[in-house]
């Protein structure tokens, strides 16, 4: 019974699942925190990765690995490879301003025929701009830029700082590694023809550099020291994709600390309002997807203000009709991604006597974040893109609040699968893909579909206060 491991190295945690490579069957688990913030030293994701291993019950008996991570995330080693400075991670939006500089100088129509997607605050290409512009020396001495997948898989071989005693191969920059979904979402790199587009690396960072060589989606990264075989890892959203066993049809919303909608698609997508990312999959397709900063932590804030847990939140929302009686819960609380205002404020409308209440509180809350979620699915059937049915994903999709409210805001078959770590699930399935050279078809099940009971009027009253 072959063995095959999966990493998911989020933004606030590694999960590391073991399972049966045949059935797809879960063996052990194993998790370590993160710390929090936008910007974070890569170290933490070594020594957190080690810890769910070891939680995890360790390799000694897994055949293979494979590492799926948070996207888009700068790392930027010298070289000697250490790395100059604490990562950027996704949810840092102090590169707006640069964003908008690289869209002025190539065009909002080029970048996504160039790249598939027209960049934001949260993409790498625009992080390295920033670093360009705010910390020059610093950019100066940037001799390649890595993902945290890409890094997390270099240091797993055995690669690393020159004076690292856990990096006994050494800083052989040349060895980094990614795979086109997250090499995707960096900014510069065409998933369509699989090649880096350096004119834009050199227009952000200044100068060229290595980067992470692109493997297929079955290819092996090499191996550890140990002889476990690795994957060429993921983005978390395509990771989650492979983890679901998503295909054609299918559209997936991800509630975590983001927000996510994406689809596995036949062929690229191309949206130069740059509202769709068209990203690459993990299995050789394509991945248009839409992000949003805000997401389960709106739940949490409101939670909060209201001094409940997240069920009785819940329930004080079942309490409110469809539409919280006009009250609306614009919910930029960090800025907002998509839509792109990252100097934005959450805004609470429509406040009246009979509105501002616990219970309609509650509800606008859900609603708010279903709402903006809603407006990513329209906008990748926009495109094109089919949809028969949603998934729905994410610890906020266990609550039956969330359920009963999603089949009212979508107007779609909405199923819930039974909650499980599907970014590390997906990776798992990599790596026993790369393991068999044949991609498992594992069984997923459904925790809920809820009836369809969709109320129109709560996405129309929610766009009447779209900035």
């Amino acid at each position: 019974m072959p063995l095959v491991a999966g990493v998911d190295s989020s933004t606030q945690s590694c999960k590391v699942v073991v399972r049966d490579a045949e059935t797809g069957a879960l063996v052990r688990t194993g998790r370590a925190p993160h710390p929090e913030g936008t910007e974070v030293d890569p170290a933490a994701w070594w020594q957190a990765l080690n810890q769910a291993i070891i939680a995890a019950g360790g390799l000694d008996d897994v055949d293979a690995l494979a590492v799926a991570g948070q996207q888009h995330g700068m790392v930027v080693l010298d070289a000697d490879g250490r790395v100059i400075r604490d990562a950027l991670l996704w949810n840092d939006t102090r590169s707006a301003t640069a964003a908008a500089e690289l869209v002025g100088e190539f065009g909002a129509e080029e970048l996504p025929r160039r790249t598939g997607s027209v960049p934001v605050a949260s993409f790498t290409i625009t992080k390295l701009r920033w670093l360009h512009d705010v910390e020059p020396q610093n950019a100066e001495r940037v001799a390649a830029v890595a993902l945290p997948h890409d890094w997390l898989t270099w240091r797993l071989r055995g690669y690393g700082p020159v004076d690292d005693d856990t990096s006994p191969l050494g800083p052989v920059l040349s060895e980094l590694t990614t795979d086109r979904s997250d090499a995707s979402g960096t900014g510069y790199f065409d998933p369509s023809s699989g090649n880096y587009d350096r004119e834009l690396l050199v227009a952000a960072l200044g100068h060229d550099c290595v980067l992470p060589r692109v493997l297929g989606p079955s290819e092996s990264a090499g191996a550890t020291p140990e002889g476990v075989v690795l994957g060429p890892g993921a983005g978390d959203n395509a990771g989650a994709a492979l983890g679901l066993g998503a295909r054609a049809g299918d559209v997936v919303v991800s509630i975590g600390t983001s927000g996510t909608v994406f689809a596995v698609t036949d062929g690229p997508t191309s949206d130069p309002s740059g509202t769709v990312a068209g990203f690459a999959d993990a299995s050789g397709l394509w991945l248009p997807l839409v992000a949003t900063l805000n997401a389960a932590r709106i739940l949490d804030a409101t939670a909060r203000l209201l001094g409940v847990t997240h069920d009785e939140l819940g329930a004080l929302a079942l309490a409110a009709s469809p539409g919280s009686n006009g009250l609306v819960l614009q919910p930029y609380f960090e800025g907002e991604r998509t839509p792109n205002l990252p100097d934005a404020t959450a805004t609470l409308f429509g406040m009246t006597l009979a509105s501002t209440t616990r219970e309609g509180l509650a509800r606008a809350a859900i609603e708010g974040l279903l709402s903006g979620l809603a407006d990513g699915v329209e906008a990748v059937t926009a495109l094109g893109v089919r949809a028969e049915r949603l998934l729905i994903i994410g610890g906020a999709a266990v609550n039956p609040a969330v359920q009963a409210i999603a089949a009212q805001v979508f107007d779609l078959p909405v199923s819930i699968p039974t909650p499980g770590e599907y970014v590390a699930d997906g990776a798992a399935a990599q790596a026993a893909w790369v393991l068999t050279g044949t991609r498992p078809a594992w069984k997923v099940a459904t925790m809920a579909t809820p009836a369809p009971d969709y109320h129109p009027k709560i996405r129309t009253q929610y766009a009447a206060h779209a900035i």
